[in-house]
């Protein structure tokens, strides 16, 4: 079986949040079941020149997008036993940072134009094209309309991953027709690619291709309601008998603390040497150094997504517990503008650091007692995953992938992982946090509810054999 992974991001290359983690070690685990797993990426100036002295030129084309031709090229190198290729093209690709430019639509209409056009030159022809979020929804409108009369492409299968549904790369109109020269009566429509007069990138996934996952259980559903769906709900309801949610995994060798080398002390089980972090943690962010005070983190992109809302609504109350909360994270300038007045107002309490910083994360990690994710909504999350296997128990909202892998603990039969509640609702978060922060004060409970968090096992695994049996429902339906 072969399939081709088609993503704007994947470690250890490139990262900006956790669909890079999902590509860059998904097909590692593919791999290990006999499935030939390959990966393409565009090939950013952002990605380390010890990758790109690796990349080997493997082939040229010159494609036509917005009546204009546009040369690329082909590069390919191995990644742990992964082959990967990469597209070039100087002008759209070889710059600072990988979002958020003004031709995004023109830079993944290159991109995914460039990965059909090539694929008769690969060195394997893949069954399944596996796409993931906005970036990579037009290969299956592209496969489905112009590609589909060809004999090459006639038995390819396509497969789109929704990592995030509030993210579905809409564009003006007028630009996505020329850029695809695609007539607007055809495609225009609410059953195409038409979002509320624009066009999603995204919705072209939905609705080409062949088969749709999602990366929870619970988000496959919720996304099929009107609160979660997105404006899309209804799209996905039609489509519920190939809608799948598989949840995403964790690469526990990559997140270890027993080999971490960006903690203070490894640990795994040993509540002293998580302690011994948490002080020297206190230490570097000139929080008073307390054994006993219970530690709470968030880790995350400083969005409305992400439950800043709540925190806000309940900072007094919550400043108010003899505790300490730690933020890192970058985002949107008012929450940004929040956290940094609240550890102004609270330097003894709060430590605001307002950037992405994988090795002070790592750290935050090993260090707190409790982490925080208080979400809207969450597809699936890796931050509860990570704060676990670190021994830190998390405290979310019920929703997504927080409810499939967060269970809550019970003092009495010593089973769970950590704490949860169930509506967007700050008093609910602060009874829980209350919860939480209680239950800490017995060091012999806590040490059980930490070690259960530790063992909890969400490795790819299961998700990768998952993934295998649809890949084979997919194919056999075709034969």
């Amino acid at each position: 079986m072969k399939v081709l992974f088609i993503a704007s991001e994947a470690v250890p290359f490139i990262k900006t949040g956790g669909l890079a983690d999902v590509i860059g070690t998904l097909p590692l685990e593919l791999r290990k079941l006999g499935i030939d797993a390959r990966l393409v990426l565009p090939k950013y100036g952002d990605i380390d020149t010890t990758f790109q002295d690796k990349m080997v030129l493997k082939n040229t084309l010159s494609i036509k997008l917005g009546g204009k031709y546009h040369q690329g090229a082909l590069l390919k190198m191995e990644c742990d036993g992964v082959p990967c290729y990469f597209i070039e093209h100087d002008y759209f690709f070889n710059r600072k940072g990988i979002y958020g430019f003004e031709d995004d639509a023109a830079r993944f209409a290159f991109f995914s134009s460039f990965v059909l056009e090539i694929l008769p030159r690969l060195d394997f022809r893949p069954q399944i094209l596996h796409c993931h979020d906005w970036h990579t929804g037009m290969v299956s409108f592209l496969l489905k309309t112009r590609y589909s009369e060809r004999m090459y492409y006639k038995r390819i299968r396509t497969l789109f991953t929704i990592h995030n549904l509030g993210y579905k790369g809409l564009f003006p109109r007028k630009t996505i027709e020329d850029l695809f020269e695609i007539e607007p009566q055809q495609y225009f429509t609410i059953n195409s690619i038409e979002f509320f007069g624009q066009g999603s990138y995204l919705k072209g996934g939905l609705v080409f291709s062949d088969y749709i996952t999602t990366v929870s259980k619970t988000y496959a559903r919720e996304i099929q309601t009107p609160f979660y769906g997105e404006g899309l709900d209804d799209i996905l309801r039609k489509r519920s008998n190939h809608l799948q949610g598989i949840l995403n995994g964790l690469d526990y060798q990559h997140y270890n603390p027993l080999s971490d080398p960006s903690i203070f002390v490894p640990f795994r089980y040993s509540f002293e040497k998580k302690l011994e972090n948490k002080l020297k943690l206190q230490e570097i962010l000139r929080l008073p150094q307390d054994r006993e005070i219970p530690l709470i983190a968030f880790i995350n992109r400083l969005v409305k997504q992400k439950g800043l809302d709540l925190i806000n609504q309940a900072r007094d109350e919550l400043l108010g517990m003899n505790t300490q909360l730690i933020f890192l994270g970058k985002g949107e300038e008012k929450y940004e503008v929040f956290l940094q007045q609240l550890a102004d107002s609270y330097p003894d309490r709060v430590s605001a650091n307002i950037i992405f910083d994988d090795t002070l994360a790592r750290k935050i990690y090993a260090a707190s007692d409790m982490f925080l994710m208080p979400s809207l909504y969450e597809p699936c999350g890796i931050s509860q995953l990570i704060a676990m296997s670190y021994g830190s128990a998390p405290i979310v909202r019920e929703t997504g992938g927080l409810k499939d892998t967060v269970k809550e603990f019970n003092k009495f039969s010593k089973e769970g992982n950590g704490f949860s509640f169930k509506n967007y609702d700050a008093f609910e978060m602060l009874s829980t946090i209350k919860r939480a922060v209680k239950l800490y004060r017995d060091k012999h409970i806590w040490s059980k509810l930490m070690k259960n968090a530790v063992e909890t096992d969400y490795s790819w695994k299961k998700p990768a054999k998952d993934y295998l049996e649809l890949y084979r429902r997919m194919l056999n339906a075709t034969c």
